[in-house]
């Protein structure tokens, strides 16, 4: 008994050293505190509009017949599209492109109205500005939904019939409802935010750890971890004592990210407190424990921020959320495995977006706990890898002072014996 209060004082004792340590290093305090807080609000501020309207285009009409006044008519009066200009040809189109003041060019033929009073197929040019998916989105699927339009319109006037309900049935003879499942805004803010918020998580955390880690090491090799040895604390002391001031802080941080930022911006929040329990119980002390193998690796506090910052997109691709798990190379899906922010992020938006339950997301959970426990293991092996290290380092050092002390020891003595011996002195010889 007596044993076990110790061991829980001596995890309060470093959890207090951890606590007071954070708000002395700036760079630590900035990844901890101010980038979780500030981060999400700045990526959901930028995508809180979901989708891309207005996008302005150039028409090029060569027919300037009433239905090709028509189709640029509509689509200037939907909502994504807005025609800003009417170009006499495509080398001025281009030119407005080139310019970038225009993102798409709607094209109209000359023979465009005379091949459909003749029965025959019309086409109409669309150009679309790939740099950016959401033009061409707006740009191609405005264009699609008005020549629909025009179709179903021609259609009916040449059946010739004579009830509305014809009409109906002639223009839409099958009905297509569509349904946007678990985006029903169809905006990127619910698409790709839920994964960027639990990809914070993790991420500032590493960078956190990892930036404390080298501070200590640049200052003093290994010996950080002699004070903590010297006083009898062992490896999954101290590893509980830092764990459980990590967790403390990021508990609060985590409720912050999921639960109050979607509420702020009206993002689709559909994730219970069951689920988010089931994901952030293994997922925050894995993330901890996986910046605490990875900093045992960093030298510098530089390494660390060049590490953690090239592997945030990478990672945000590799999760499924951008890019289709199915298509993902089976090397890079390997890969991925490594990391707790794959499964986190799959299972957070099942959950918040999908609706999932704990049973649709158990694969995941379960994936997380086994990255908990094999974190847990690779950082007490890494912990007592450095400290025998570090033991090793200061016996050489004692080792290297006492053959020091050893050489001056003997060079004071041949000095006085030298000294001892001239002051007895020779018999001078006499010439």
């Amino acid at each position: 008994m007596n044993t076990l209060v110790q061991r829980i004082q001596h995890i309060c004792n470093i959890w207090r050293e951890e606590m007071k340590a954070i708000p002395k290093d700036q760079g630590v305090l900035i990844f901890f505190v101010l980038v979780p807080l500030l981060y999400p609000l700045l990526y959901s501020w930028i995508y809180n509009n979901e989708v891309v309207r207005e996008v302005p285009v150039v028409v090029v009409d060569h027919c300037r017949s009433h239905t090709s006044r028509e189709f640029t008519r509509q689509c200037d009066a939907s909502a994504d599209v807005n025609v800003v200009s009417h170009a006499t040809d495509m080398e001025q189109a281009r030119l407005l492109m080139d310019q970038q003041k225009v993102k798409g060019i709607y094209y109209i033929p000359s023979d465009f109205e005379k091949r459909l009073n003749r029965h025959q197929q019309a086409t109409i040019h669309v150009y679309c500005d790939m740099g950016l998916m959401l033009y061409y989105k707006a740009v191609f699927q405005t264009a699609t939904v008005t020549a629909q339009q025009i179709n179903s319109r021609l259609t009916v006037a040449m059946a010739g019939n004579t009830t509305q309900r014809e009409d109906e049935l002639t223009a839409a003879p099958l009905k297509v409802e569509e349904v946007s499942m678990f985006n029903p805004t169809g905006g990127y803010g619910n698409f790709i935010l839920p994964g960027v918020l639990i990809l914070i998580l993790q991420q500032t955390m590493v960078l956190g750890i990892g930036l404390a880690a080298g501070t200590a090491r640049e200052s003093n090799s290994y010996g950080h971890l002699i004070p903590y040895r010297r006083k009898g604390y062992g490896i999954s002391t101290l590893l509980a004592g830092k764990a459980l001031c990590y967790y403390m802080i990021y508990a609060v941080l985590a409720a912050y990210l999921l639960l109050l930022v979607p509420r702020f911006f009206h993002f689709v929040n559909l994730a219970g407190g069951l689920e988010l329990c089931a994901i952030l119980l293994p997922y925050i002390p894995a993330c901890i424990f996986f910046g605490i193998t990875v900093s045992c690796l960093i030298r510098y506090r530089e390494n660390v921020l060049l590490l953690v910052v090239f592997m945030s997109v990478p990672l945000l691709f590799v999760s499924g959320v951008s890019w289709p798990q199915s298509n993902i190379p089976w090397f890079w899906q390997s890969v991925s495995a490594l990391f707790p922010s794959t499964f986190a992020i799959r299972a957070f938006v099942r959950a918040n977006t999908m609706g999932a339950t704990v049973g649709d997301i158990r694969t995941e959970c379960i994936a997380l706990w086994i990255q908990l426990a094999a974190y847990i293991l690779l950082a007490a092996g890494v912990y007592r890898f450095q400290m025998v290290t570090a033991h090793k380092n200061i016996l050489r050092r004692m080792q290297s002072i006492r053959r020091k002390r050893e050489v001056r020891r003997r060079i004071k003595r041949n000095h006085s014996s030298i000294s001892s011996s001239s002051a007895t002195g020779i018999p001078a010889i006499d010439n």
